[in-house]
């Protein structure tokens, strides 16, 4: 028995030498029977009652930097401090960011033309206020329309000699900026240090990849010198197209008024940090999500639903009194929805040491998990990451396989979503560190197929309150809730349990 057991460690040496099995390896199965039963849908319930109830008081949000989310960290506290957890509110400043009064946006001449908010144009996130009537729109001098045929061939607004200077103009002037080149915070700067009024962003133009329609976007945040910054709105490529003909055709004839109205700020917040007792602390396991509203919503289903399946999950591991092999953090982020970047995941990032850091073996992250009109999808750990395409941290691809071979033993079906940055996984990208978990849905629309394989209707958002007042406890599908929670009991009870590194090695 011994002269074997040492032939198949000679063997596995060799794999291993020879890079056959440098991948990762599957986490060892663990019975999480107990811990699914225990975790149940009126249990999640409570704590999103919970929420609501703290919304409703709190002006029908529960936002970082407000009343309503000091509420909703204080029940999250209290509920884990009362089970036995160790507990450390973790305190950080972020760039808070409301948009007060809808944004209204119109051309005045040559022609009069209203615009429409969400279809037309967005307010980006972290715009100043301002209120200008018949404003002229300046295009910038590297605007290229037909566009190029690939992204970022316009670098518009990329540098100050794009402009013209205005500064000592006395009327209000609005710059036209095209899309790409680089970030919209440079162009916004640029346009403000010319001394514009006010800036339009407008969507660089080519059919593939997608970039004629609207999307949303922001300024990461308050200027360097924390002022606030000139309105400035995103638009489609065709009313950019629009504005810069016109112009074009007849030069300083294009004038617009713009309406904003806004808060941007700096203010205080603070994430939840949880310890389960015991386990290695050397191969800490990390279960979050963000526990932060949108300022227009309750934020019921996001990511009210997220937080609730892991505050019930915690609560019922110790209840449960289970006893795991490597150390368990259940984490609930502050300001997720100021993002890019992800403040309060970023913030608890930054305060590790690179050795702390290095004792994270794993992050599993809830944004999401009761969309009305639902799809079980499960992050795409071996599949390429949006918007740089590059791969996910080693290990993700392991964690991946846990959560569809839980679901296919359960006979459910799934598919796979790619990491794209928008919630709290990505600090833990950006620090090497592997993450997964499960979501279903946001703004996204269901197709026919997934109607056929789900339920529910195709054609509509799988949640049409996503990032809106109608997000409340009346906007969740219950169903969803139960399967994709015990999704995430599974997962975290087989990384809490195992004793295989998710990246392959020990």
């Amino acid at each position: 028995m011994r002269r074997i057991t040492v032939v198949l460690g000679l063997v596995l040496a060799l794999l291993v030498a020879f890079g056959v099995v440098g991948i990762a390896i599957a986490a060892v199965p663990t019975d999480t029977t107990a811990l699914r039963n225990a975790v149940s849908v009126e249990g999640i319930m409570a704590h999103e009652r919970a929420f609501q109830k703290i919304a409703n008081s709190n002006h029908g949000t529960r936002v970082s930097g407000t009343p309503g989310y000091d509420a909703s960290a204080a029940y999250v506290e209290g509920k884990l401090r009362a089970a036995g957890f160790k507990v450390e509110r973790q305190a950080f400043d972020y760039p808070f960011f409301q948009e007060l009064t809808d944004t209204t946006f119109s051309r005045t001449a040559p022609s009069d033309r209203t615009y429409v908010k969400g279809t037309d144009f967005n307010l980006m996130g972290y715009s100043g206020s301002g209120n200008l009537v018949d404003a002229q729109v300046v295009p910038t001098n590297d605007i290229v329309i037909p566009p190029g045929e690939t992204a970022n061939s316009s670098t518009s607004g990329c540098q100050v000699e794009d402009f013209k200077d205005v500064r000592l103009e006395p009327e209000p002037q609005v710059a036209l900026i095209q899309r790409g080149g680089c970030l919209f915070r440079p162009k916004a700067e640029n346009a403000q240090a010319m001394g514009y009024d006010a800036a339009i962003i407008f969507n660089e133009g080519q059919v593939v990849p997608d970039r004629t329609g609207l999307i949303g976007g922001g300024l990461s945040g308050l200027q360097d010198d924390g002022e606030p910054w000139i309105p400035v709105l995103m638009t489609t490529f065709a009313v950019g197209e629009e504005l810069y003909k016109l112009n074009k055709a007849t030069p300083g004839s294009v004038q617009v008024s713009i309406s904003a109205d806004t808060i941007a700020e700096t203010r205080h917040t603070s994430n939840v940090i949880a310890d389960y007792p015991g386990g290695r602390t050397d191969r800490t396991l990390i279960v979050g999500g963000h526990l932060d509203s949108v300022p227009v919503g309750p934020g019921i289903n996001d990511n009210g639903s997220g937080v609730a399946g892991i505050l019930e999950i915690a609560l019922q591991m110790k209840k449960l009194d289970i006893k795991p092999t490597n150390h368990v953090r259940f984490a609930f982020w502050g300001a997720e929805e100021s993002s890019p970047p992800q403040w309060g995941s970023q913030a608890y990032l930054e305060e590790l040491s690179a050795a702390e850091r290095k004792d994270i073996a794993l992050y599993l992250n809830f944004d999401m998990i009761g969309s009305p009109n639902f799809v079980r999808f499960v992050y795409d750990g071996d599949g390429p990451t949006l918007p740089l395409g590059s791969p996910a941290p080693n290990g993700s691809g392991t964690i991946e396989k846990v959560f569809l071979d839980y679901f296919a033993s359960q006979n459910l079906a799934t598919e796979p979503t790619p990491f794209d940055g928008r919630s709290d996984y990505q600090p833990f990208f950006d620090a090497g560190i592997p993450a997964g978990g499960a979501i279903s849905g946001d703004a996204g629309i269901k197709t026919k197929e997934q109607a056929a394989i789900y339920g529910g209707t195709a054609g509509e958002p799988y949640d049409s309150c996503y990032h809106q007042a109608c997000d409340t406890i009346k906007n969740l599908n219950q169903t969803s809730i139960e399967q994709l929670a015990d999704g995430a009991a599974h997962a975290t009870l087989t990384f809490a349990q195992t004793t295989s590194a998710v990246s392959g090695t020990d």
